[in-house]
């Protein structure tokens, strides 16, 4: 267990890193990027890292990190909607979400766009929402909309958090960084379960 949370240390510090890098910046639109369409690592680790390295400069990441997010959630988009047999099935299987496809469906005729919302600004997986919006032929100007305001408000919250309370938050995680792994986990993992409740 000791070894596990030693790996997470270590890539928390190499994440770290990137705030003092020319290449801090790119990591993160990359990153943003490829998490909305098909990556599993969330971008909020190297937002919160360049955002706590350099608290002055937090907005400016968040804005990049939604842009990166919203032009990712537009290519998963085109993964369901053009290339759903070839692509984006192997996703919806790697996330054990094949017995939900259908009913995701009926979800969206329900909940519209508010689906994709909700999977915006919470730890659901975003990329399944964006490759089946596509799949399900949702709007696209009103599934760019609520993916726009969804990720900016949860990008520009954690922000606004580290550009209030700076180097407070800094120090707190280094305290609790165990803990705050565990709920981090706990989050991913009720998002995956929200997302299959409302695919019933």
């Amino acid at each position: 267990m000791d070894r596990n949370w030693h790996i997470l240390r270590r890539l928390y510090d190499w994440v770290l890193h990137w705030a003092h890098t020319p290449y801090g910046v790119w990591a993160l639109f990359i990153l943003a990027f490829t998490e909305s369409s098909f990556f599993p690592i969330p971008p909020d680790i190297l937002l919160i890292a360049l955002a706590i390295s350099i608290p002055a400069k937090s907005f400016r990441y968040a804005f990049i990190c939604s842009i990166g997010s919203v032009i990712g959630g537009l290519f998963g988009y085109l993964i369901g909607y053009g290339f759903m047999d070839i692509v984006g099935f192997r996703i919806i299987e790697f996330y054990d979400l094949h017995a939900q496809y259908e009913k995701l469906k009926i979800s969206y005729e329900k909940y519209d766009v508010l689906i994709v919302f909700i999977a915006a600004f919470t730890p659901i997986p975003y990329k399944l929402i964006t490759i089946t919006a596509g799949a399900f032929n949702i709007n696209i100007f009103t599934f760019t909309i609520a993916s726009a305001i969804g990720r900016a408000a949860r990008f520009y919250l954690v922000a606004w958090l580290i550009h209030r309370f700076g180097g407070h938050i800094s120090k707190f995680i280094d305290k609790y960084f165990n803990i705050l792994s565990v709920i981090f986990v706990i989050l991913l993992i009720a998002g995956y379960l929200l997302i299959k409740k409302l695919a019933v």
